[in-house]
This record gives structure tokens, sequence and C-alpha cells, in this order.
């Protein structure tokens, strides 16, 4: 048996981690029977919270592969977001919404839309392959979608995923405003995570042209609950600038109920956010009105302004 590998990116959220699964239930649907679905890293509180209203278990922690494997990649395509020795395995499928950051001397199966979620993609795929969406996959797909578009209110949010909500809420027989927000609520419990632990847990490295950066996203019900934290937040984002060579290290605590982001800056190329926004940063921070989206709304001004 030679094994597909199937995973997302790094610091997986829910949509990495649900892809995993779906895309990985769509192969044996197609007749790839050795398709197994991995995780890259812990999963995340509202992760945990899907996985539990369905009573699945995570996906296995992949720590590499070897040369020549044949992986599957969903919600990403950038080899420095994934497993370790990827420029040595056999990339069989990509099924994306980022950038195509991925070049290989070879063919392969390539689904990039620009969407708020791999999942309104792999929604697709299932119905051009003519494969049934079962109710628990549904609600994965369904719990992807809103948790990546922040209950349909982000920029990123097309009316292809309104169209997928709507359809995937009714196989699932769920209120999707209702279960999302119980959702969006439990993933933003910090409580028994380590200062080292939040820093990590939706970090990207995003270089805005030569700007070396990080940009970490940590939603919550509410900003103050975090920004007690600060202190100590400072402290260890200075020791990942020293450790990791970077030039900004960006930390967005995103409001799920308001759709705002505070911002703490560090590193020398902190005041790229000033120019950026058009704001000024008070010891480290400033709120930015209507920011949720890292893609849409971080991303590329951060870059046009670099």
């Amino acid at each position: 048996m030679v094994e597909t590998y199937v995973f997302g990116h790094k610091s997986p959220d829910s949509d990495s981690i649900t892809s995993s699964l779906v895309m990985t239930n769509l192969e044996h649907e197609l007749g790839n029977a050795d398709a197994k679905a991995y995780r890259l890293g812990n999963i995340n509180k509202e992760t945990e919270f899907i996985l539990n209203y369905l009573g699945m278990e995570a996906p296995e922690l992949l720590e590499g592969v070897e040369d020549g494997a044949d992986v599957i990649l969903v919600d990403h395509n950038s080899p420095a977001e994934s497993v370790d020795n990827l420029e040595n395995a056999n990339i069989l499928k990509v099924v994306d919404h980022h950038k195509l950051a991925l070049e290989t001397s070879y063919p392969l199966f390539l689904r990039f839309e620009p969407v708020g979620c791999t999942e309104t993609i792999l929604c697709k795929l299932y119905e051009e392959n003519g494969v049934e969406i079962t109710k628990e996959i549904a609600t994965l797909m369904l719990s992807a979608i809103i948790s990546d578009t922040l209950l349909l209110k982000s920029p990123t949010t097309t009316e292809d995923d309104k169209l997928a909500v709507a359809k995937l809420a009714e196989i699932a027989g769920i209120d999707y405003e209702e279960y999302g927000l119980e959702m969006l609520k439990a993933g933003t419990d910090l409580s028994s995570f380590s200062i080292d632990e939040i820093l990590a847990l939706d970090a990207k490295q995003i270089d805005f042209k030569d700007v070396k950066s990080i940009v970490n996203q940590v939603n919550t019900a509410d900003i103050s609950d975090v920004m007690a934290m600060k202190d100590d937040l400072e402290e260890g984002m200075s020791k990942i600038i020293e450790e990791e060579d970077l030039d900004l290290f960006m930390l967005l605590i995103t409001d799920i109920v308001n759709s705002n982001s505070q911002v703490i800056a560090l590193g020398k190329s902190a005041c790229l956010v000033e120019k950026a926004y058009g704001v000024k940063l008070e010891d480290n921070t400033v709120l930015l009105e209507g920011v949720v989206s890292r893609k849409k709304q971080v991303v590329p001004i951060m870059t046009e302004n670099a």
C-alpha cells in the first residue's frame, strides 16, 4: 500500500483540519482508498469544539514525509507553511483559497478559487463529482466556512461561501448562526494556553516585500481579556523576533462580535503598521476598526506600503 498523506498547514485552524478530513473522504469516494488525513500541529479550541460536536477524533500528527511520498495539500500551498521535506514529496493535488506560492517541475491537479474558505471549493468538488455530502461532512464544511468568514461577516466572504453555507446548513440540520456563534466563542477561550502557545496558535510568516514578518491572529469575544496579557505577550513576541531574526511581529486580536482588531506590533519595522493604516501606535498598540481579515485587510495593505 502506498499511502497518500492529506494535510493542511502548520499551526492548523478549523479549515485546515476539516479540509484534510473532507478531502480524504472525497478521495475515498473517488477510489483512492489509501488517502489518510493528517495534521501538522495541535488543534485549537474551536476545532476541538467541532470535532467534539461530531464525536470525531483529530487527525494523526504528521512529523514529516519520506522522499517520494504522495501528498495532497489543502488550505495551503506555501512550502514554508507545509510539512518538512515537501520539496522531495510527490504532490498529487492542491485545493486552496490562498495565493499561489508553489512551484513544481511536474504537472498536478490544482484547484484555487478566491473564496473565503477551502471548504467552499471542496463543496463544489463533491457536487462536480456526484459525491453525496453526508450530514457529518456537511457539518465539517459548514463549520470551517463559518470560522474563516466569521459568520459570513469577513470581507473575504463571497457569494459562493453564502450559497455553500445555506446548502450545508440544510443538509446538516443546523441553525448556522446559533451554532456558529457558539463555535466561534469556544475558540476564543485562551485560559488553558501558555503565552508561547497563544503566539503560535495561528502564526504565519508573511514577508511584506523585504520586511521579514510573522502575523498572528487570535479571535476573542472581548479584546480586554487578551490585552490583560499584553506585557507577557510582548515579552514572548520579542523573544520570537530575536530567535527568528524578524523585522516585525504583528499580533491581531480580533473581536468576533464587533468586527475590529487590536494590534500589537513589535520590531524595527513596526512603523509599517502606522504607514499602512494611517494610525499612531501608542505603547506598541492601536485599534484597527473594521479589520478582521489577515488575507484581505492586512497582507495586501502592508505589502503595498512596505
